[in-house]
This record gives structure tokens, sequence and C-alpha cells, in this order.
């Protein structure tokens, strides 16, 4: 069986899913995180009015404690730091006309109107602290008509509160504070406690995943993947976990089925063809003793005592008797191959002297390849005289394919038989120079009944001779093949170890 190929991570099911899992789970967890910040955001928004004013006093007392503590300082510089602190929109606005903003610049017109009342002083109008974009709020005395026409014009946004700054008894500048905090603020003060939080969930809802459901899946996968492989391997009693509801018990459960089926009808093969084999045999041993019979009686209706008077009858006897002895070689072909597939014919190995062999073949084939004027030659390189086996069965394979050989090849042609030695196992090549086999017959000349040229039926083989060569090969643990050239050569090779 063939090796598994080897396993690419990334077209493995598991890891497949499990990086889909991990890539929905991160941006689940991404979607929350910024669905949380965009709340946190809006949250803000929703400050009461009143509370916004008491933290912009709360600033402009701060900067003015500050002021008076450091009077050399900047009160901008101050205003800096704070802000820094504050993590909202806010501005800085100075009676000389600076602004300091951090988050987002205060529009323009909020701007001028903030000078104005600074330049009042105390007695501008700091009643009225919320300022709502397009929306301007007119009550109260002090407010001027220019003031209202300005408020009116700010472009819509978040509201700003107001609130003075004193130093010295005297107002100095303004804090203005937006509503509202700017999401890259929100981001910048949450990010560092989401990503971590976020990492956090992704490894803990990763490791969970695994363990609870990822790699349950991927040892049942296995689990079914191993018993497929020792079911190709040839166990028929591999089976499948079925524990489980679930697509992969289903699956494991049609591989049962599947494999429980098959291992039947093999069951179902082996029986029928063990019934065969044994009734081959049976037929077989039982036709021998007739076919006894019969060449007894047709060789002594050739004796001249008792041969028929007409040519005819001779003739007749003489067709009797060789039929007879073909059906005989039929018969003990078959009754060997039936043993051989039984396992009934046990081996008989020793070491056997090629050379003894080579001699056989030439005293039984010899007179053949004269009679056809045909050259038979053999030869035994060094290192091959001598190779372990059973020496009947051997013979029986060198006679068969020497036999073959010879009556393929045209007159005035020529067969060889050679051993040699391959490293650790002994050659026996037997070629010929006939008229070759085709290539589309070469993969079936070993098949039982098998002829390549039906025109030659006639020419004493009963088709079983290859088959038997090819079971007493395999049966030594040696291996057999065929090379052809039509119109050239033709050999047979048999590798047996050494």
């Amino acid at each position: 069986m063939a090796a598994p190929e080897p396993r690419r991570w990334y077209r493995s099911l598991y890891w497949r899913i499990a990086i889909g899992f991990i890539v929905f789970l991160t941006a689940t967890l991404l979607a929350q995180g910024g669905l949380f910040l965009w709340l946190s955001a809006q949250r803000d928004e929703a400050l009461p009015s009143r509370l916004l004013g008491d933290l912009t006093r709360l600033v402009a007392e701060e900067l003015t404690d500050a002021a008076l503590r450091e009077p050399e300082a900047d009160l901008a510089d101050l205003a800096r730091t704070r802000f820094a602190d504050l993590a909202r929109p806010a501005a800085l606005v100075l009676a000389d006309g600076r602004v300091v903003a951090a988050g987002i610049d205060p529009p323009p017109a909020l701007v001028n109107v903030t000078l104005r009342r600074l330049r009042a002083g105390d007695s501008g109008d700091w009643r009225e602290p919320v300022f709502r974009p397009g929306r301007p709020r007119g009550r109260g005395p002090g407010r001027l008509d220019d003031e209202r026409a300005a408020l009116r014009a700010l472009p819509a946004g978040p509201p700003w509160t107001m609130a003075p700054v004193r130093v010295g008894g005297q107002v100095v500048a303004a804090v203005l504070v937006a509503r509202g905090r700017p999401l890259g603020a929100v981001a910048r003060e949450l990010a560092p406690w989401l990503a971590a939080g976020l990492a956090g969930l992704l490894l803990v809802g990763t490791a969970l995943a695994s363990l609870a459901v990822f790699r349950p899946a991927q040892n049942r996968l296995r689990d079914l993947e191993e018993a497929a492989r020792r079911f190709g391997a040839g166990d028929a009693t591999a089976r499948a976990s079925e524990a489980g509801g679930d697509e992969v018990a289903s699956v494991a459960r049609a591989f049962n089925r599947m494999a429980s089926e098959a291992a039947a009808r093999e069951a179902a093969l082996v029986d029928a063809d063990r019934a065969r084999r044994q009734l081959l045999a049976d037929i077989t041993h039982e036709l021998r003793t007739p076919l006894t019979a019969i060449r007894g009686y047709a060789e002594t209706l050739t004796l001249p005592a008792f041969a028929p008077a007409s040519p005819q009858g001779r003739q007749a006897v003489h067709v009797v008797d060789v039929e007879a002895q073909r059906l005989e070689r039929l018969v003990n072909d078959l009754l060997d191959l039936a043993r051989f597939d039984a396992g009934g014919a046990p081996l008989e190995l020793a070491e056997v002297s090629v050379a003894r062999l080579f001699t056989r073949v030439v005293e039984r084939q010899g007179p053949a390849a004269s009679a056809a004027h045909l050259t038979l030659d053999t030869t035994v390189t060094p290192g091959a005289e001598v190779v372990r086996g059973d020496e009947r069965r051997l013979e029986q394979v060198l006679q068969n394919l020497t036999a073959n050989a010879l009556r393929h090849t045209p007159r005035g042609g020529r067969v060889w038989v050679r051993a040699e030695r391959d490293a650790d196992v002994v050659v026996f090549a037997v070629r010929d120079t006939g008229s070759g086999i085709p290539a589309e017959h070469l993969p079936h000349v070993f098949d039982r009944f098998y002829k390549a040229d039906t025109a030659r039926s006639d020419a004493g083989g009963t088709g079983l001779g290859l088959s038997i060569v090819k079971a007493i090969v395999e049966r030594h643990g040696g291996a057999l093949r065929v090379t052809s050239r039509p119109g050239v050569e033709t050999c047979f090779e048999v590798r047996l170890p050494g």
C-alpha cells in the first residue's frame, strides 16, 4: 500500500475551521470594543448642563489657584498642563486675544463673544454659561443684540460652557469647555485596557474552543482516518467510533456499514473461491482415472496384435491417443494450479545445481528443437551455479518456458536459456527469436487459458503453462516478467532469491 501523502497544515480542515473561528472571534471582539468606545463617548454627551458648568468653573478656579501659586508662570502654559489631564475639548481665551485649545478649537464667534466679555470684566454677563450653537439664550439683562447675532451664527456642534479666571481681582481669561469627549480621546484612554481585555478573551476563547470543540472533532476524524487506512491495508475488522450524533458520527456509521458489507462480500467471495478450487481439484483428480484408462486402451490399440486392420482405424486410434495425452496434460496442469491456489503444494527447498537443471531441459526439449531445425543454447555464468529452491518445480518452470519458446520460434530460429547472478538474486532468462508478443497482450500472458495468438492453439499448449510458472515462482518468493519486440525477440525473466 502506498504511503500516505505528507499532510500540509494549511490544507487541514481542522486548521481551516480553527483559523476561521479565531478570525471571526477577533472581528467580533473588535466590533464590540469599537461599540464600547462609541457608547462611552456618547454617554459623556448626556452630561447635564449644570454639571458641565460646574466642571468649567472648577477648571477656572484651579487655573486661578495655579496662577496665584506661580505668579511668574504663563497662564497659557498652566492651561495646557491642565487641559492635558482633562481629556475633553477645552480652551482658554486670554484677554490679549490668545487662545489655547485642547481637543477641538472653539468656534470663532464664541471666541469673539468671550473676548467681548473679558474686556467688560466683571461687568460682563457671566450668568448664562451655556452656549448652544444655533440656539442662543436671550434672557437676562446685559446681553447685546450683536452678541445674540454672533451666538446665533455659531455652527452646529457640541454645546460650550464658560467660566472666568480671576487673578488679583481682575478677569484675565475665560475657560471654555465643550460637552462630550472626542472618540480619539476616549480611545487613547481606554485602548490599553480594551486591548488587554480583547487579547485575554481571544486567548481564553480560542483555548476553550480548541479543547471543547475542535480537538474532540479532530480526534474523531483521525480515528475515522486510521480506520479507513487499516481497512484499505486489508484489516477487515477495522471500524471507527460511532459515538455522538453529529456529522462525524454519521460519516463513521456510514463507513462502518460500508466496511461490514465489504467484509461480508469478501468473505462470500473467499468461500466461493474456496469451493471453486475444491471443485476444480476434485474434478481434475477424478478425471485422472478414466484418462489413464483411455490412454492405456489407446496404447493397446496401437500394438500390432490389437491394431485395426484399416488405415482409417489406425489413424483414429492415433488421434485418440494424442488427444488423451493432451487432455491428461490439461488435467495435470489444472491439478497443479488447484494445489498452488490452495497452498497444498509444499516446496522441498534445497541447493539446486543450475547446470543439472539445464541438462535436463536440453535432454527433454533438444529432440523437439532438432526436429524444428532450431538452435537451443544454455549458459551458466559465474556466480549463478547454484540456486536455492525446489528442484522439481524449478525444472518445471524452465521446461515450460523453453517449450513455450520453441513452439513460438520459426524454423531456423534460436532459443537461449541463461542463468546469471544480479547482486543477491539469480536470474533465469529464456530468450527466443520468435514472432514476439504484441504490447497489448503482454499484461495478460500469465492469465489462465489466455493465448496471445489463437492461431497457435493447436501447437500443443493448454493455456495454463505460464500460469503455473508464475505460481511456482511466486511460491519461491521470486518475480517473473516478460519483454518482447515483435518480429525480433521475446524474453521471459525469472528472478529468484539467491
